[in-house]
This record gives structure tokens, sequence and C-alpha cells, in this order.
């Protein structure tokens, strides 16, 4: 309640006074009991004289300030409260006073402990409340009624309701009550089809524009040609390529003064390796170094198509090799310059002559045979021949007019991937347009992120990379396959959507790749009837990198037979993790790690599970071993040899014994435990062992020709004279893939 104004002192009453009159009940006046029923009387006029405003002796004057009317108004209900109750005295409460707060009319309203304690429950609306509520009141009056904003909402196939309340620009708590009102509970996580997208769309009153999930990658890169005030010159992106062990990391150590092939396992190179080198004149070269064994097929063919020019590296003294005869294909097929190199010429062996006559066979034809390829006699362990080899790459470049427009959005190519436990995620890059900036959304394959780093091929970090620089990008939220391309999108929401989408396409062709759920029974039996035979090696393999993994499992796809193969259960980029190990344990799988190792926890529980992990550095020696465990596991050849043959003269009975065959011996020998064919009539009719073999009353290993014996055979009891017996033994001859 508000405090009320306190009353002014009054003077002490004398001794003398008269005493205040007290109304009894005896005194009363008799009333209607039914008091509640009939109305209240009306208030009685001011100068009626009440209980607290009795007359006073003479002699005492009781003063009062005089007060406003409105605070007279106000405080007249407060100061007094009169009860009448049948039967019982009149009796006058008069409420405490409290003292004014400081702050004035500011705590009218305000819930204090002394107006808790008080026993008033009415609490009345502050002022501040009333000020808040004339603004808002005057607020509304002003404000003119908004007209909404329709906007063209893009609807794919499927989308987040999140997301189509961004597009609406509407509240997601809305979007979510009117698809409760169609009773459907979401969060706003949750994806719904287009149809309920546009449902909820024009709802709310805005167009819809439905549009395929396909259409999702429209517009994500530019095929407009850069106009020509905007190409600048850009460096020459050269691809080694060659067969295993010509030369060709070393022939690239060589140009750029470093010594990468020593810390390479076995001397060769098993993924991707972009580097930057100055040419004599200083203008910048970047080379692009792939593996030469067979295995990293899929590596050369990408590291053909993001090439300007190709260097064939063909060893002097070994001349031209299968994967030399595949890499001209790969530069034919990508329609790239090649230029020879004939490496290792210091050998006393080199015949560089025997190369070019070997080349002719594949449909090249160098200069100095009157073609048009450059060739060049060079040696990495010497040098000699590199100047004039980087002169031939930047003469073919200028021919070539390489140029590129920096001022766009970057674009670029995954070299190659792989997952660091220390840095995350990341992929070798080679940008082939524009610019990409660190702090840049990009977009590559089913994987997206914000760039957080860009390291050149020195390690050091970089603000930029322009076209023809390849950088190790740091930020991907997954491990990206090589080959994909690196796009820059405007922002998250866009990033998102490409990702998604692309990973529902990757994951639906998986599913028709392994079968799906939707096969049916005959189909599941028919596979099932035909694989009833075949053996399978469960394997799971893990690597440093994304193409070392693609090549190993390329590779253990081509072992095997129709009886035996390789069965991938899981491949991936980076160590071995426990749940590696757990899924080995369950499907008795071989875990395999190429140049990684296990983390601790997985090994400790490879230990407790008795599950073997393979570790390997080259893939010479993992294909190997996976070939010859698949080669165990085949079914060894049966070969039979003839050792003997007999003739049945006359059956006997022996008692505990059963029937006993007297026969001689017409060719070779007999021997117990040998295999046997019984024949009647041209008719085989028993084959098994022999179980028992007696020359007179003695047991005999072996009977030669022209002696008679007795035979008895293993479960075999119906023998007849004049049957023939087939002695023979089978041997198991191991196979191998």
């Amino acid at each position: 309640l508000a405090p009320t104004t306190p009353r002014p002192p009054v003077t002490a009453r004398p001794a003398s006074a008269e005493p205040r009159r007290t109304i009894t009940a005896e005194v009363r006046k008799p009333r209607d009991l039914n008091f509640m029923a009939r109305p209240a009387p009306a208030p009685e006029p001011e100068n009626k004289t009440t209980p607290s405003t009795a007359r006073q002796p003479d002699g005492i004057t009781v003063t009062r300030p005089a007060r406003s009317n409105a605070t007279a108004a106000e405080e007249e209900p407060e100061t007094k409260r009169v009860i009448r109750r049948p039967g019982m005295p009149l009796k006058i409460i008069t409420p405490p006073k409290t003292p004014k707060s400081p702050g004035g009319d500011r705590n009218r309203g305000r819930l204090t402990i002394a107006t808790a304690t008080s026993g008033e429950d009415e609490r009345t609306r502050s002022v501040a409340s009333f000020r808040r509520r004339q603004q808002r009141m005057s607020g509304h009056r002003n404000d003119e009624p908004k007209e909404k904003i329709v906007r063209e909402v893009t609807i794919p196939e499927t989308i987040t309701i999140q997301e189509l309340a961004n597009r609406m620009s509407e509240r997601a708590v809305d979007v979510i009550r009117l698809l409760m009102k169609q009773g459907e509970i979401h969060k706003i996580t949750d994806v719904i089809d287009s149809d309920s997208a546009q449902l909820i769309a024009e709802e709310m009153g805005h167009t819809v524009r439905r549009v395929a999930e396909s259409d999702v990658e429209e517009g994500l890169t530019s095929d407009e040609p850069d106009l020509e005030e905007d190409l600048d010159p850009r460096p020459p992106v050269v691809t080694i390529m060659g067969h295993v062990d010509h030369g060709k990391t070393s022939l690239l150590d060589a140009i750029r003064k470093e010594n990468v092939v020593s810390g390479e396992a076995g001397g060769i190179t098993q993924h991707i390796g972009a580097y930057q080198a100055p040419s004599p004149s200083g203008d910048l070269i970047t080379f692009i170094d792939t593996p030469g064994h067979a295995a990293f097929t899929s590596m050369r063919a990408r590291g053909a198509k993001v090439t300007d020019i190709v260097v064939l590296v063909v060893a002097a003294d070994d001349g031209v090799m299968p994967q030399t005869i595949e890499a001209i294909a790969h530069a034919k097929a990508a329609q790239v310059p090649l230029i020879i190199a004939i490496n290792k010429i210091d050998k006393a062996d080199a015949n560089p002559q025997r190369v070019r006559t070997e080349l002719l066979q594949h449909d090249i034809q160098v200069e100095s045979m009157g073609g048009e390829t450059l060739e060049f006699e060079v040696s990495a362990k010497t040098g000699d021949g590199l100047p004039e080899l980087l002169e031939g790459l930047q003469l073919q470049a200028e021919i070539m007019n390489l140029r590129a427009n920096e001022k766009r959005d970057g674009e670029g190519t995954v070299i190659e991937a792989q997952l660091d436990r220390g840095r995350g995620p990341v992929a070798t890059v080679l940008v082939q347009r524009g610019t990409l900036f660190t702090g840049d959304i990009v977009v590559a394959g089913a994987e997206w992120g914000r760039v957080r780093a860009l390291i050149d091929d020195k390690g050091e970090h970089i603000p930029y990379a322009g076209p023809s620089v390849p950088v190790e990008v740091l930020g991907f939220n997954g491990t990206p396959d090589a080959g994909e391309r690196v796009v820059v999108v405007p922002n998250e929401a866009r990033a998102r959507e490409v990702a998604e989408y692309r990973a529902r396409i990757k994951r639906d062709r998986m599913t028709a790749r392994t079968g799906g759920a939707n096969r049916s029974l005959v189909d599941m039996m028919r596979d099932l009837k035909e694989g009833s035979g075949r053996r399978e090696l469960p394997v799971i393999i893990k690597g440093d990198v994304q193409g070392s993994v693609e090549a190993i499992v390329g590779a253990l796809g081509k072992i095997g037979n129709d009886e035996v193969s390789a069965r991938i259960l899981h491949s991936g980029v980076g160590g071995l993790t426990e749940s590696d190990v757990t899924l080995a344990t369950a499907s008795k799988a071989v875990v395999i790690g190429f140049n990684v190792r296990a983390h601790k926890e997985a090994r400790e529980a490879a230990e407790r599970a008795g599950t073997e992990i393979r570790y390997y550095s080259i893939i010479y020696d993992l294909v190997d071993d996976i070939k010859d465990t698949l080669s165990g596991m085949l079914p060894p050849t049966l070969r039979e040899e003839k050792l003997g043959e007999a003739q049945i003269l006359q059956i006997f009975d022996v008692s505990k014994v059963g029937k006993i065959a007297g026969c001689r011996v017409t060719d070779g020998t007999v021997q117990r435990g040998a295999h046997v064919r019984l024949i009647r009539d041209s008719v085989v009719i028993y084959e098994g062992k022999l179980s028992q073999l007696k020359r007179l009353k003695d047991d005999a290993k072996e009977v030669g020709s022209g002696y008679e014996c007795g035979m008895s055979f293993e479960n075999f009891q119906d023998m007849r004279a004049g049957d023939q017996i087939e002695c023979f033994r089978v041997d198991e001859i191991r196979r191998t893939l």
C-alpha cells in the first residue's frame, strides 16, 4: 500500500477531561441481523461525530495541517476501517502509519518487507509501469501498419527448417509453429521435403521457385572467359612422369637443389609432390612429381589433367617400360605437350639412341630424328643437361602463352590430401584460376571449410596463393578426395548445401555399388549361391595421404580370382584408431597401416583382442604380403598318382573283422592307407581307403606285383570275386595367384 502522510502531534488530554464514551451492547440499538442482504448504508456526513472525532473538552485544541483534497481523498479510505459483526461490539481498526521513503513517489507500489508483513496483499502499479504503458500506447497510435515484404524463395528437394526460415527472413519458431498446426513436430535442424517447404512459404505470403537437387551446383563455377585486360602471365605447371626408379624425384631434387628422395621409403615416390623452382631467367616453374609404380595409375592421370607440360623421364640404361607407355597415354589423353628427358646418361651402359628408337614404336618422334618432340639428355647425379631442360620448359611455356586472371575467386584442384593429427585435414591444392585467400570459404567434393592457413612448398605461411601456386590448405571439415575441384563460395550456407548434396550422391552411389537395401530376395539368393565357394580376406586400410590409400585399394582390388579376393571393409586417411581395431576384431579383418601408426588406445585394444596390425612403408611389400595371404587361402590342387592294380580272387568271412578280399597284385604295388577304387563291370562302385593289408597272416605296409594278399576296405563289405582294384595316392599342390 502507498505510504500515508503522518498526522501532526495531538496535544495531551488533561486528567480532568471527560472520559471517552464507550458503546456497549446494552446501549446499542437493536439491529436487523439480516444486514448482509441489505445494501450498505449511505456514508455519514463529515460533520457527524464519530468515535475518532468525539467532542473534546474545553481548553483542548487539536491542530491539523491543511491538506489538499486529493491527498485527503487518497488517505481517507486507509485511515480507518470499521468492522461490524452481529452480537459483537463495534471495532475500529486504524492501520499503522509508515514513514515516507526518501525516494518519494518513486517507490509507490514496490513490495517491501514492511508492506509484505503488514497484511496488505494488494499491490498497485508503479509510476514507471504507468509511464511505460503510456509510451506503448502512444507508440501504437503513431505506428503505421508495415507492409510485408514478399520474397522469392528458392527451394531445393530437401531443406532444413533453419535454412528455409533464413531464405524467407522469417523466424524459425514461426515455421515450426506452422508445421505443428499440420501435426508435425520438428526441430530447426530437421530436414523437410520441398512440398512441405513450399506449403510453409506460401502460407507466409512468399513466392516459391522450385529447383531440382542437381541445380544446387549451378553457378558454382563460372565458365565465362576472362577479359583480355585482366589476364596476367602465370608460371607453367610441369608434371614429371615415367617408370619407377627411372630417376624422376632425383631429377627434381637436382633442379630444386634439395634431397627429397633420401627421405622416401625404398627410394620410391608414393604420393604426389608439388614444388616451385626458378628457371635460369628467374621465372618460377611449378613441378608436380608423380609416382611411377603401377599401383599409382590414378595419381598419374590426375597429374596429367592439371598440368601444362609433361616431362617424360626415361632411363638411358633401361629404355621404355610399362609405366612409360602409360605416361605417354596420359599425356595424349590430356592433350598436353610432351618433353623427353633421357636420364642416367652418366652410367656406363647408357644407350640414349635405344630410347629414341623405342619411343618411335609409340608415335613419339623426337627432334633429333626429325620430329617435333623436344628431347634432352640429362643426369640427375651430375647435373648435366639440367639448364638446357629448364630453358626448353621456359621456351615451351612462352609458346603456349600461359595467362590467368588473378582478380577472380580462387579455383583449383586437390592434388593430394591427408589427415594430420596436429593440424587436421590437410589438402595440397594447385590454384589454377583466381586467387585463394586465407579466410575464404571453399568446397572440395563432399567437404567444405574456411581456409585457416595457406602453406607453400617451403613450409612458410602465406596470406594468399595465385594461379599455378601449389599450397597446403588447412581448414576443411574432412579429408577431400584427391582430384576434386576446389571452389570458393560466398557463404557457409551455400558451402554446406553443396557439400551435403554431394555427400548424398556419393552415399547413394556406394549403396548402389554394394547392392543397397532394395535388392530382391531372388538377387540375394543368387549372389549367395554364386559366392558360396568364394573366400574373402577382410582388410582395413589406413594411410598417410588420400592418393596412397586410393592406390592401395585399387591394387588390392586387382589381386584375386573367382575363388579368393580381398574385401576392403574400411579405408581412410590418418592413424589407426580404436574403432578400426574394434571393427577388425568383429569381422576378423587384417589391419594395415601405410606410413601411419596406431594410437595408444588402438594398440592396447589390439593386444587384448589378439588382432594383427601390419605396418608398411613400401607398396611393393604390402601387395606381395596380401598376395601371399590370398594364395594360402586358395584350395590346393589335387594330383592323383597311380600306385598299382589288383584283382579279387576270393572272398573270406572272418569273425570280428568282416569280409576279407583275397587278391593278387597285377601291376605296381598296393600300400596300406592308400586310396583305392573298386571297379565292377567297368563301373566304379567304391572309392575310399585301404584300411588293412595282410601278407599271409602278417600285416604288411605294401605288397608288390605278382604277390597275393588280403585286403579290407574302409566302410565297405560288398566285394565280389573278379572285381578290379586300383590303388593310387593323392598329392596336394599349393596354388599361387
